[in-house]
């Protein structure tokens, strides 16, 4: 049963009059209407407000890091454990081929179901899911391996348990390390990527973000809490935070948007998976192009220049 949101209710009717054509063997009301869906789509899509973006970033049928490695990766195999402490099940990592290029996968999972979405913990990591991740790079980096990772947490997890374990030093750790790393790096923002819990496996080579996925420093619940004390503001603290595809690659904070079918992943996960492979491989094969000094100097470049700022001296009268 698929989940429609509120802006979705008239898409929702004609699918379902599309359906009850279907069964009255009608084809000429099933043209129509799917005419009628198309422009719909169009029309509906086309003119999301960031708080929009925002509900389908985190919709529940919208791909997680499994469903993609599932549908892009040939035989594959998961690594676990960060060999320090515990496996973290809310980090995925899996060594496979996207169309016969061998690549590790590196992503957020924030699991389905009630039992499965406890398990990982609604995709916050620990910091052993950190260290994991930090570890698959490593090995990938060994046998100069790509490495693709996929961001899609509302942050990493602030328990006492995680802590008292360093958090935020592994966090650091990772932005330091997968800032040298050899190999090249590609990191997709696939959901909700939320702060510190979204930059640890966020330094790359190459940041995107599929076409409705959103980027933040907190969620709009925080900052709309922090600075109104008013949790109904939250529209309004999206709009302000600049968050959406567009807003980032607008600023210059992402290098390329993915995208995704019109109608989202959450209704098309092979289209959505087809438009990242697509784009992994070429920015691979424009990545190999480069020596790696122009290739490490282009990230050390981009990663320097986030929030730098300059002033004008003033004319002199």
């Amino acid at each position: 049963m698929a989940t429609y949101l509120d802006f979705e209710e008239k898409i929702r009717v004609i699918q379902e009059d599309i359906v009850a054509a279907e069964v009255r063997h009608d084809t000429q009301a099933v043209e129509i209407l799917q005419k009628d869906l198309e422009k719909e789509v169009n029309k509906t899509y086309k003119n999301l407000s960031p708080y929009q973006e925002l509900q389908l970033a985190r919709h529940l049928d919208r791909p997680y890091t499994k469903d993609y490695v599932n549908l892009m990766l040939e035989e594959w195999y998961e690594l676990h454990g960060d060999r320090h402490f515990r496996d973290d099940p809310a980090i995925m990592c899996a060594l496979g081929y996207i169309r016969g290029e061998k690549v590790m996968v590196i992503g957020e999972q924030k699991g389905r179901g009630t039992t499965n979405k406890i398990k990982r913990n609604f995709g916050m990591p620990h910091p052993e899911g950190y260290r994991k991740a930090l570890r698959a790079a490593e090995l990938a980096n060994k046998f100069n391996i790509p490495i693709l990772m996929l961001i899609d947490t509302p942050g990493a997890y602030p328990g006492i348990g995680a802590e008292e374990r360093n958090q935020s030093e592994a966090i650091a750790k990772n932005l330091l390390e997968f800032s040298t790393l050899d190999t090249i790096t590609i990191s997709i923002v696939i959901g909700e990527g939320g702060s510190g819990g979204a930059l640890a496996i966020g330094v790359a080579d190459k940041l995107a973000m599929m076409r409705y996925s959103v980027f933040s420093v907190i969620s709009p619940e925080g900052c709309s809490a922090i600075l109104w004390n008013d949790p109904a503001k939250v529209e309004a603290a999206t709009k302000a935070l600049k968050i959406t595809s567009s807003d980032l690659k607008e600023m210059g904070l992402i290098d390329d948007i993915i995208n995704e079918p019109i109608i989202g992943a959450h209704r098309d996960k092979e289209g959505a998976a087809e438009a990242m492979a697509d784009y992994f491989l070429e920015q691979l094969e424009m990545l190999r192009s480069m020596s790696k000094e122009e290739r490490l100097q282009m990230r050390y470049d981009k990663l320097t220049s986030v929030g730098a700022f300059g002033e004008e001296k003033p004319e002199a009268h």
